[in-house]
Parts: structure tokens; C-alpha cells; sequence
């Protein structure tokens, strides 16, 4: 099949030349990269480009550049390349020669100089014959020239070639002007495109004015419109690829002032505003504890636990939150570890990658369960900020925030399933602190071998005691508790202990290290509390029925006498909605456990014995569920049961 050729070509060129119209864009791509090596050559740009446009679109020279005569590079270089465009044998293949040729030449020029300097070795025939036609005819030198130069018989076939080379050169100039910012291309990829397509668009000026040059000097008679043609086409794409360069990079500097702003906030609300609303998105903060809504002020001065899910699987997560929140409005201004508990609010930043009815659907859904506060989005807005500053990877965190802006907690979520509410104010230094109060007590077990491990999430019934029926009817109710399609439905794992049972010497291992626990120097203030915790532990086991222990990972939730104990596992069924409206199952177990503790010894209240003798004896505290040996306090006899509402005093 014969390909035909534009007209000017030459049919019996050597075939090793190929033509330039036969080649695809991507073919001299590769051509044309390999024969640049880098920009080491200095070319005055704004210079040069004003002295050729003056020349080529007779414009003025601005002001200050007309007395200049010295510049990069020389006219040498300039005229040898505007030799080579005039010596070009005629044909198309000829022209694709000479371009490469020039390429070569200019090997070690940026690519926009390379387009300018070969633009300025056209101008010199180029104006040369501008000038003459132009002319005033009483100058008699100019007038021999324009016979010698047979201006007479040329015409000017550039003019539109020459208008839209200078808007090539403009589009490559921006290219190289964005480029020298050094952006990223993860940031600005369009710019890397265009990085693609300025090698193709030099090269078709280059060609274009090759041939032109063979035209204005008459060597040959081109169709200048074919090389226009391709070169509009890579400067279409170009422009393109510059058009979505500039949109990306404006973007990206907004980006970076909102991070700027977001990494230095002046305070919380601050901080929020730059997070959320960009990009022209407006946004309204829904009240769940009101169902109305109200406006970020309402985090002023406030600490803020930012809960940052998806959609999907975090009932939860919201029943976790829904009960802290209960928890932070009881007693609202109690002070713990010198934070105020009413300063703590929850806000949800839910993430989802679509906006549609079916989201905004289950978004609605869920929002209506929450008793905190949620973020409402107009539009679904930019993640970026919120993945890069709280490093969110889909998966619910909890990021605390202070009311400065900064962040206190990267993410409070496995200390707030682990330990609830008794992590607050949920800094990682009180979940270290809550690991080192019960450390002891796990190192307690490994010494005296009880092989019991503390996992995750999992529960475990420790308990003990020297009334066998107890014993029976607590294991019982355990294994009834854990087979409850209420238990089953939440995933919670129950596992009991009894201590003793393989090995009765473990008993007695075990009194034996929490007693070595108590006879330990104070230290400090958590030292002191472990102490606390160590007597209780020994009145649990004076208890003459029984005591147990609930735990929850390494975290010890409940330290219990028997007979309460026992009674809150069978009636599970009164309280079993609690589970899922507390932090968890210890959660419900500790609230419906303290009222069983008060209904018990409401009933059986400690007696009180009054004795003038002078010699003290040792009397037991006469309430059944304690029956313990009462401390000796000055002249007074006090039972040292914890947990009676009214504990006996002698």
C-alpha cells in the first residue's frame, strides 16, 4: 500500500530517512530525548525572546533591552544553525534531518531554549526580508538590497506559523517556569505529563521552522499547514496538561496552608474549622443529646475525643462512646487527675467515599443512635488533611484533642475498650499507669502458678473460697452466663477460674504474694492505691461464703464478695440490656453488682456492741456475708468490710 506525501515531498529521498508525518508522536518522543544530555548551556531567554518577538511580530523592544548587543549565545551559534535550515535539501525527509541535526547541536540547551534559539536563527533571514519589504524606497542601499534579495518576488509565507510558534514558546516557558518549583509529581502529575509532551512539540517547531526557512528563501514550497497542524495538536495536549497543572497546583497550595494552619492551630474551634470546612464546604455540628444542631463554638475551651470511622461494622464503637459519655455527664464536675469531666466532648468525623442517598441514608441512621455530637457535611469533603494528621487507614480511631488544637492521645480507642471510663482523661501515660496498678497482680498469678493469662478482651471469674455449696452454684452460673444468646451476640468471652481446684497449694501460693504485696514500702501515690487494693483483697478472703474477681484483659474491673457476686450472675436476665448500653459487660456486671451489695446490706446491717470493760477483746463482725475478725481502733471495734452501706462499729 503507498503512503501519500504532503506536498513538497520528495518520493525519491532515501528511505533510511524517514518522514516526519510517517512517525507517531511517541516515535519522536524516543528520538528526540535521546539527544538531549542537560542544560549546562546558558541561553538569556527573556532577552533573546524579546529581541526575535520584536523582529518577527514587529513589535517594540522593551524598554532597557534595545542598547544591549551582548547576550548568550552568540550570533555564531545562531547563524550557523540558520546555514544548516537554509542548506536543507528539499523533502520532507530532509526536514526531519535537519531537525534532529539541530538537536544534537543544541544538546546541552533546556528544551525551551533550544525552541528559541532555533526560532532566532529563522529570524535572521526572516526579518531580514521583513525589513527590506518594509522599507522606505529613498534609501538606495536598502533598495539594492531588496533587488539583491529579489524581495520583489517572495512573499511572506510564515505569518501564522511565526504567531503560532510564539504561543508554543509561551506554553513551554510556563512548563519550565513550574517545573523549576520542583513539585512532586505524586502532587502535580499533569506536570510530568507535559514533561511528555514538550519534547514532541520542540521538535515539531523545529521541523515547522525548517521548512519555513526553506519557503521564505525559496529553496523549497512546503505545505506549511501540515507541520502547523501537528505542532497545534502536541500544543493542544500541552496547554491541556498546563491548564490541569495549574488546577492541581493551586490545590496543593491550598492544601499546604491548610496544613500550615492545621499543624500551628490557635485553638480547638480553629483547628476544627481548617480540618473541615475547605473547599467550600459548609458545616453544621449535630447535637445528639438535644437531636438539634448547633455550631463548632460549642467545643470552646473544650478537650474533644474525635471519633473517625467509616460507615461500616461501628455499633460498637457507638455504644462504647454513648456509654463514656454517661459516664463524663455523671457528676460532670468532678476533677480527676486535675481534669473536669463536663471539658470532655465527643465528636464523630464520619469518612465514606461516596455521597449518595444510601450513604446519607445509613449516615442518618446511626447518627440518631449517638448521644454526642456529629459532624454534618454539605458536601463529602476532602480526607486527605484528616488521613495524614491523625494517620486514619479505615480502620475507628479516636484521636484526643486539647483545646489548644494539639493532639494528646493519637488514638484512645484500644484504651477506652480496655479500661472505659477509668482511663479518662485517656492520655496513654493513664493507660500505663492502669497496666502498672493491677502489673503486680498478674505477676502475683505467674508466681504462684495459676496459669491463667490476661488476653485482649477476654473475661475471667477468679474466685475462691471454703463454702463448697457457693463454689457449686458460682460455677454454675458462670457457665449459664456464658452460654447466653446476650453474650453470644456481642462476642464477649467469659472464662472462670477456680482457684485451687487442680491444686489446692495454690491457694495458699497465691494469699501468700498478695501478702507480700502489702508488706512493700509506700512509694508513692499509686503505690498507696495498690495498697488499698491489697487490703481489700485480703477482706475478700476472710469472706466465710466466698469471694471473686472480674477481669477484663490485664484491667481487674471488679473485686467482689461471694454472695453479691454470685446473685448478680443469676439474675443476668434483669440487667442483660445493660451490656449493650454500657461500656461493655464488666461495665453492666460492676453497676447491677453495687446494688446488689447495697440490697444485701441493707437487710443485714453490722450490730453494734457497746462494752465499758477495760480489757479489749477480739469480736467478729456479726453480718453473715462477713464475719470477720473486727480491727481494734482506739476504744472502738470497727469491721473492716468495705462494702457495707453501714459497717459495724464496737
Amino acid at each position: 500500500m503507498s503512503v501519500s506525501l504532503p506536498d513538497g515531498a520528495d518520493s525519491n529521498a532515501p528511505m533510511k530517512l524517514p518522514s516526519p508525518f510517517d512517525l507517531t508522536d511517541s516515535e519522536i518522543l524516543g528520538k528526540v530525548y535521546v539527544t538531549h544530555l542537560h542544560d549546562d548551556d546558558k541561553c538569556d531567554v527573556d532577552v533573546l525572546l524579546d529581541v526575535v518577538s520584536s523582529v518577527v511580530l514587529k513589535t517594540r523592544l522593551t524598554e532597557g533591552k534595545d542598547s544591549l548587543t551582548i547576550f548568550q549565545p552568540e550570533f555564531r551559534t545562531m547563524k550557523l544553525i540558520s546555514i544548516q535550515m537554509i542548506s536543507t535539501p528539499r523533502g520532507v525527509r530532509y526536514v526531519h534531518q535537519t531537525t534532529m541535526c539541530i538537536l544534537q547541536h543544541l544538546k546541552t540547551y533546556s528544551w525551551d531554549a533550544k525552541a528559541l534559539v532555533t526560532l532566532a536563527a529563522f529570524a535572521l533571514e526572516y526579518g531580514n526580508l521583513l525589513y527590506l519589504t518594509d522599507v522606505a524606497t529613498t534609501d538606495v542601499l536598502a533598495n539594492s538590497l531588496k533587488q539583491l534579495n529579489q524581495v520583489q518576488n517572495r512573499k511572506d509565507p510564515a505569518t501564522n506559523l511565526v504567531v503560532l510558534v510564539m504561543e508554543v514558546l509561551h506554553h513551554i516557558q510556563v512548563w519550565a517556569t513550574l517545573s523549576a518549583y520542583g513539585y512532586d509529581i505524586l502532587e502535580v502529575p499533569s506536570l510530568s505529563n507535559a514533561q511528555q509532551e514538550v519534547p514532541v512539540v520542540v521538535y515539531w517547531t523545529l521541523a515547522s521552522l525548517v521548512a519555513a526557512t526553506g519557503n521564505v528563501v525559496g529553496v523549497a514550497d512546503y505545505e506549511l499547514s501540515d507541520f502547523m497542524k501537528r505542532l497545534s495538536v502536541a500544543c493542544s495536549r500541552l496547554k491541556e496538561y498546563l491548564k490541569l497543572s495549574r488546577e492541581q497546583i493551586e490545590n496543593l497550595e491550598k492544601y499546604l496552608k491548610l496544613k500550615k494552619e492545621i499543624y500551628n492551630p490557635k485553638n480547638i474551634v480553629e483547628f476544627l474549622k481548617h480540618l473541615l470546612q475547605h473547599n467550600g464546604s459548609k458545616v453544621q455540628i449535630y447535637d445528639g443529646s438535644t437531636k438539634t444542631k448547633t455550631n463548632m463554638e460549642v467545643f470552646h475551651q473544650k478537650y474533644v475525643l474525635l471519633f473517625i470511622s467509616s460507615l461500616d461494622k461501628i455499633e460498637d464503637e457507638i455504644s462504647l462512646l454513648n456509654s463514656i459519655y454517661d459516664r463524663l455527664q455523671d457528676s460532670p464536675t468532678e476533677i480527676i487527675k486535675n481534669y473536669k469531666k463536663e471539658d470532655f466532648k465527643i465528636l464523630w468525623i464520619p469518612i465514606f467515599p461516596v455521597w449518595d442517598d444510601k450513604q446519607i441514608h445509613k449516615f442518618h441512621t446511626l447518627k440518631d443512635t449517638i448521644k454526642w455530637y456529629a459532624v454534618e457535611f454539605s458536601k463529602l469533603p476532602s480526607t486527605e488533611l484528616i488521613k495524614e494528621k491523625f494517620n486514619y487507614l479505615d480502620k475507628p480511631i479516636i484521636p484526643v484533642l486539647t483545646p489548644l488544637g494539639d493532639i494528646m492521645n493519637e488514638d484512645a480507642m484500644d484504651l477506652i475498650f480496655q479500661w472505659g471510663i477509668d482511663a479518662f482523661p485517656f492520655r496513654k501515660t493513664d493507660g500505663v499507669d492502669l497496666t502498672l496498678k493491677w502489673r503486680w497482680f498478674w505477676d502475683a498469678t505467674k508466681r504462684a502458678n495459676l496459669g491463667i493469662e490476661a488476653k485482649g478482651d477476654r473475661y475471667i471469674f477468679i474466685y475462691g473460697g471454703a463454702d463448697t455449696k457457693w463454689i457449686q452454684d458460682f460455677t454454675l452460673a458462670v457457665e449459664n452466663i456464658k452460654r447466653h444468646a446476650t453474650i453470644l451476640s456481642t462476642d464477649t468471652i467469659i472464662d472462670h477460674y477456680q482457684l485451687g481446684k487442680e491444686d489446692p497449694t495454690v491457694v495458699r501460693r497465691f494469699w501468700i504474694e498478695v501478702e507480700r504485696k502489702r508488706q512493700k514500702k509506700h512509694k508513692d501515690g499509686q503505690d498507696c492505691e495498690i495498697q488499698n487494693i491489697v487490703k481489700t483483697m485480703l477482706c475478700l478472703k476472710q469472706d466465710q461464703q466466698g469471694w471473686a474477681i472480674l477481669t477484663k484483659g490485664s484491667n481487674v474491673r471488679v473485686l467482689g464478695h461471694g454472695e453479691p457476686m454470685r446473685q448478680t450472675l443469676a439474675e443476668f436476665e434483669t440487667w442483660k440490656e445493660k451490656v449493650f448500653q454500657k461500656e461493655g459487660f464488666d461495665a453492666a456486671f460492676d453497676e447491677y453488682y453495687k446494688t446488689k451489695v447495697n440490697e444485701i446490706y441493707a437487710r443485714q446491717q453490722c450490730a453494734s456492741v457497746k462494752s465499758n470493760a477495760n480489757v479489749l477483746v477480739t469480736i467478729t463482725c456479726p453480718n453473715p456475708t462477713c464475719g470477720r475478725v473486727m480491727e481494734v481502733s482506739s476504744v472502738n471495734y470497727q469491721c473492716c468490710h468495705r462494702d457495707a452501706a453501714d459497717s459495724g462499729n464496737i
